[in-house]
């Protein structure tokens, strides 16, 4: 592996660390630097989990270190994501990406929405329902989120914070810290069924972690210390960012490919 491919790896994941711990959406960056290095997309697609199940476990421990993860709940949510992502990753076989894409970016603007009309009903948490148990359709949310996140994980973050937030009633802060914590539970599982069907690429998913925990590690220690407010406003950026890329207004792999020659 060449200098440039490493430096460009580390980068990479220490946006997608960054920006998958405070919003989502950060592995259509991972993804893309990976299919420019050569990897195909089911490769690239399995290569990314190794990244992400690190970076989760390094965020989770920073939240937990720090006393904002709700673990009791964060627990339950994880198992019926498991399940799902079982499913969804047993799927990952022929993807779609073009559909994929699109579906993403349309369902991050509507997230969009929601987090800048009437903020304090998406974003601040509610009270009244937080000491509530969780029902039987939130389990059923989170297992078919399981299914995605299992699939293609790309922007699964964004249905798992509206979930969290609008299911538990906890703050983005707090919201964030169980979505991390959940897909630390369940891409484990996800990385065997790719590595089962030899879709790793151990080297550059070990490289490409290293950057992802320095982004996770700082993404999770600005969250607590800045709060809500700036949760949302990394949140809005990166939709826009991402969104723009889905749509086709421009390439994360073209501008890789860019910057590596």
């Amino acid at each position: 592996m060449a200098w440039a491919e490493v430096v460009t790896l580390i980068a990479a994941g220490l946006l997608v660390g960054f920006i998958n711990t405070l919003a989502g959406g950060g592995s259509i960056i991972s993804l893309s630097v990976l299919m420019m290095l050569g990897l195909p997309p089911g490769i690239a697609n399995g290569t990314n989990r190794i990244a992400i199940t690190i970076q989760t476990l390094t965020a989770t421990t920073s939240f937990r270190q720090q006393k904002i993860l709700p673990l009791r709940k964060a627990v339950y949510l994880s198992i019926p994501a498991i399940l799902g992502a079982l499913l969804g990753a047993w799927l990952a076989v022929d993807i779609r990406e073009d559909i994929f894409e699109k579906a993403i970016g349309i369902i991050m603007l509507i997230m969009l929405v929601f987090i800048l009309y009437k903020p304090q009903k998406y974003i601040y948490g509610r009270a009244d329902i937080i000491e509530k148990p969780l029902n039987w359709k939130v389990y059923i949310v989170f297992f078919l989120i399981g299914i995605y996140g299992g699939f293609i994980h790309m922007g699964v973050g964004y249905f798992l914070l509206a979930s969290i937030v609008l299911g538990t009633g906890f703050d983005l802060v707090k919201a964030n810290a169980v979505k991390v914590f959940i897909v630390l539970a369940y891409a484990p599982f996800t990385l065997l069924v790719f590595l089962y069907y030899g879709q790793i690429n151990w080297l550059y998913g070990l490289v490409l972690a290293i950057g992802n925990v320095i982004g996770a590690l700082v993404a999770s220690r600005m969250a607590v210390k800045r709060g809500v407010v700036f949760v949302k406003w990394v949140i809005v950026v990166v939709v826009f960012i991402t969104a723009g890329e889905m749509f086709g207004l421009y390439s994360f792999k073209d501008i890789a490919g860019l910057l590596i020659k």
